[in-house]
């Protein structure tokens, strides 16, 4: 199945801070082109999203509370539409393919004197030609990929002449994130985020057991009261709980002062939802698991919104395997041993384990959504008949505009 040439899809690749805190979002856009999408392709691309956002989007809906880094060409950097996003949520990142003369040095002091904030993207190793840039930028992103750890210590200490912070992107490994963390890097991102190591053996935490003792009462169909009488021994849970019952976004109009009033309110269904997506609210130590729980979140609803197009009724089914799938990162232990603790569907089980039926088609697409990897998604895509390029773009973005939204009830 070839790729839909006017399809646009949206990614989103976390950005964190030193201590692991989620601070932005890069915005990847990619048009549904040929295997080999050439820049040209992406630029189209980020200039018909940008135009959407304006237009028809509300910035929030694609990156929540946090800042977006958007890639821009010397086309779009000149273009008088990007000032029309707001100039305190994004970033701009000035593409390495920019060629650096009086006008574009012009637009950068210009952008700057309006309160944007400007990303010099993709620098490897210094060279002079930069230095009009550098003294304007606020941000470099050095790819550390092609670098030795020489060169990027090299880079580092040249780029501490400016008053700059410096992201490290394409870290993929513990050990490069180490490395980085050291040398003083501000800001990183990379796949190592998106999926931590797995180390064998750790332990849950009460209130992570706790979570899991709910999900398994809630999938056996216990009684309500066994269900209250769990809630009762974690205090932080019910507080979590009554303050998602009574938020303006679930709906209700009345104020629900009872953990049995504040099940029943929010059904069963929805309560083991947000069970779901609360595991990746927290880790073990009580600090924030963001990248996790946006990840877990936009894939559990991405691949519930794809499933819809089945009519085979596994809607479900497939919001569980996306929320299931990344729990062996977030607990760092094997995935079969938490599955072998919840009593999940084999259909669910397959999908997880050995990526087979209908589900693991749709957890590898979402995956793959993930990875901003076009080619596999249309590879993906000629094995679910029921599904085109155009439906799998449209389901991307409204999972993130879901997501967006959930994750502020749980956080």
């Amino acid at each position: 199945m070839e790729p839909d040439k006017q399809q646009i899809y949206i990614g989103r690749q976390p950005i964190l801070d030193r201590r692991s805190n989620l601070v932005a979002f890069e915005l990847l856009f990619r048009s549904g082109v040929e295997k080999d999408a050439h820049v040209t392709d992406d630029v189209i691309a980020s200039a018909t999203v940008i135009s959407n956002v304006i237009g028809s989007l509300d910035i929030d809906e694609v990156i929540g509370k946090y800042k977006g880094f958007i890639n821009l060409d010397a086309f779009l950097l000149k273009s008088d539409t990007i000032e029309l996003l707001p100039r305190d949520r994004v970033v701009f990142e000035l593409l390495e393919t920019i060629h650096i003369d009086a006008d574009i040095i012009a637009r950068c002091k210009e952008l700057k004197s309006r309160g944007f904030t400007l990303a010099l993207d993709d620098f490897l190793t210094f060279d002079e030609k930069f230095i009009p840039l550098l003294e304007i930028v606020d941000i470099v992103k050095i790819d550390i990929m092609p670098l030795s750890r020489e060169e990027i210590k090299e880079t580092v200490a040249k780029l501490r002449e400016w008053p700059l912070k410096l992201l490290a992107e394409k870290v993929d490994s513990p050990e490069q994130y180490r490395y980085c963390l050291d040398l003083g890097f501000d800001l990183f991102q990379g796949y190592h985020f998106a999926k931590p190591m797995i180390v064998i053996g750790k332990q849950l935490s009460p209130s992570e057991l706790a979570l899991m003792r709910l999900l398994n009462l809630l999938l056996a169909d216990a009684d309500t009261a066994k269900i209250e009488d769990l809630f009762k021994t974690q205090p932080e849970l019910i507080m979590k709980l009554m303050r998602l019952i009574n938020s303006v976004g679930t709906g209700f109009t009345r104020k629900i002062t009872s953990i049995h009033d504040a099940i029943i309110a929010l059904g069963r269904d929805q309560l083991m939802r947000w069970l779901k997506l609360l595991l990746y609210s927290q880790t073990s130590h009580g600090q924030t698991s963001e990248p996790l729980l946006q990840m877990a979140s936009n894939r559990a609803r991405l691949m519930e919104l794809l499933a819809a197009h089945a009519g085979k009724g596994i809607e479900d089914e497939a919001f569980m395997t996306g929320i299931l799938s990344l729990l062996d990162a977030l607990f760092n232990m094997p995935l079969a041993e938490i599955v072998s603790t919840l009593r999940v569907g084999e259909d669910v089980e397959n999908a997880l384990l050995r990526k087979e039926g209908d589900l693991g088609e749709l957890l590898k697409l979402s995956e793959l959504f993930e990875l901003n990897d076009l080619e596999g998604i249309a590879n993906t895509l000629a094995r679910l008949p029921w599904l085109s390029m155009e439906k799998a773009c449209a389901a991307q973005q409204e999972a993130i505009v879901w997501t967006n939204q959930m994750v502020t009830g749980v956080e």
